[in-house]
């Protein structure tokens, strides 16, 4: 995608938006219909390999918003935690990636910081997304040509020149790792367990960077990343490159968001830490 994208798209990006904010919210009602803050959930809890668990309430997510997919994004294809993997979508132009509730951990436990998280990717890379923490009241939304919002209000990454001093937030053992690449003194922040509320934290400024470790997914990352652009920050790999999406594995290597003139050097430290 070109750094001016075109007007048409442009258009699309500004409707895509609205329906899927629109869709967050309306999928994190059917959530909370489960949710009991401070207390564990109503829903059904099973367990996948890896010892993760899903709900009822994220298969009732998902099917909510797979209905609505249908009809307002009739030609894109569907890329979701909680449906299996159809080889399809990648030759579509358009895809859809969703996690119907990121941080089901906390959801089961009654911690409120879990998220309904959806982006519209064109051509491999975001162009709308949302990230909708319905137990919060915080909905996190951009598109391309427009700014980045919470609850409808702009938002703007913090603007730091060094990493010594950054509030953080991520894997301890990573930070940890990081912090000691950088030579910085990092201040870590209590663990926010939604992968896609800790990076859209940055762009809000709430945190001056995010680190995800390398069990990271698609549907984790992709509503936020375009938060993170149009807020004046960014999301990288290692090798200090923005993401394309629709790729054969949803699965991602370690990864880091701040703002653009944090990336060169946390990335760096990032890629570092791992050797």
């Amino acid at each position: 995608m070109t750094d001016s994208p075109p007007d048409d798209l442009l258009r699309r990006a500004a409707a895509a938006l609205a329906s899927l904010v629109a869709a967050a919210r309306s999928a994190g009602d059917v959530a909370l219909a489960d949710f009991r803050p401070g207390e564990t959930t109503r829903a059904q809890v099973a367990y996948k390999s890896g010892n993760s668990p899903v709900t009822s309430a994220d298969l009732a997510v998902d099917a909510h918003l797979k209905a609505w997919a249908a009809t307002a994004f009739p030609a894109a294809a569907w890329l979701s935690e909680e449906t299996a993997d159809d080889s399809a979508r990648l030759q579509s132009e358009e895809l859809l990636i969703v996690d119907p509730i990121d941080g089901t951990r906390a959801f089961v436990s009654g911690d409120p910081r879990w998220t309904v998280s959806i982006a519209w990717a064109v051509n491999g890379r975001p162009v709308a997304g949302v990230v909708h923490a319905p137990a919060l009241g915080e909905t996190y939304a951009a598109a391309l040509g427009q700014p980045a919002t919470l609850n409808g209000a702009p938002i703007r990454a913090a603007s730091r020149a060094t990493l010594d001093g950054a509030r953080i937030g991520g894997p301890k053992p990573l930070i940890a790792a990081v912090a000691a690449a950088a030579g910085a003194q990092l201040v870590a922040e209590p663990r926010i367990p939604s992968l896609a509320y800790r990076l859209v934290k940055v762009a809000s400024g709430g945190l001056d960077v995010a680190l995800a470790g390398e069990n990271a997914h698609d549907w984790d990352i992709a509503g936020a990343d375009i938060v993170l652009t149009q807020a004046g920050a960014a999301l990288w790999d290692v090798s200090g490159h923005k993401l394309n999406y629709n790729l054969a594995s949803a699965r991602r290597p370690a990864l880091a968001a701040a703002a653009l003139a944090l990336l060169p050097d946390l990335a760096a430290a990032l890629a570092a830490s791992l050797h």
